[in-house]
């Protein structure tokens, strides 16, 4: 009886040993994604409408495309930044002006006003909204190159002259550097605009770029 009694007191006492437990697994470490280095490079913002925005264009057609891809194989170090919006009238431009001076640009092409023209607005408004942005730009420090438009015949003479001078009077006052008008040598041709008559086509887009860059290259260092 002893013996079966110590028998059975060495089984349950090693029963009553702790399992080893198995190890616990190291947690995963999900690999790092290293963010894109910031883009150092001055800014040149193009701020405007429509024309601006590339209505119409495919993805990489507007005249703000073209430009960059133009420093680019110039060793032009810029970077240039679309802020255009279809629809956009001066007021409109005046509303998202603290957008475009966040950004801190170093240059602002500035094309707004065809929209207000459009739709008749009193020309002294425009001017005057026009004059505002150019000042609060300017007290950034950015240079302004100011692009000027016209309208169709059917608007009058009257009011297309008063409409166009407004460009002129700014660049003067503010001494900016002026396109007398955006579209020159494209508006009116029907190769290079869109069915609407208003925007211009690929083509015409790559135009635009050519003369917005005629007024840039004096200020870029």
């Amino acid at each position: 009886m002893k013996t079966l009694f110590l028998l059975a007191l060495a089984v349950g006492l090693c029963g009553c040993k702790d399992t080893p437990k198995p190890a616990a697994e190291a947690p995963k470490v999900e690999p790092q994604t290293v963010p894109p280095p910031a883009d150092g490079r001055p800014e040149i913002a193009c701020f405007g409408d429509s024309l601006t925005a590339g209505l119409g264009l495919d993805t990489g057609q507007s005249f703000p495309d073209i430009l960059q891809a133009e420093l680019d194989g110039r060793g032009y170090r810029y970077r240039v930044v679309n802020f255009g919006v279809s629809g956009d009238t001066t007021q409109d431009g005046l509303a998202r002006l603290p957008m475009v001076l966040a950004d801190k640009p170093r240059i602002v092409v500035l094309e707004l006003g065809a929209n207000d023209g459009l739709r008749g607005q009193p020309v002294e408004m425009t001017k005057q909204n026009l004059a505002q942005m150019i000042e609060q730009l300017q007290g950034s420090g950015a240079k302004v190159v100011l692009a000027g438009m016209t309208l169709p015949p059917n608007y009058g003479p009257a009011y297309i002259g008063k409409f166009q001078a407004i460009y002129k009077e700014l660049a003067g006052r503010y001494k900016l550097a002026l396109i007398p008008f955006l579209l020159q040598g494209v508006g009116g041709n029907g190769a290079l605009m869109q069915r609407d008559g208003l925007h211009p086509n690929a083509e015409g887009a790559r135009v635009v770029a050519a003369t917005v860059l005629k007024a840039l290259l004096p200020l870029l260092q």
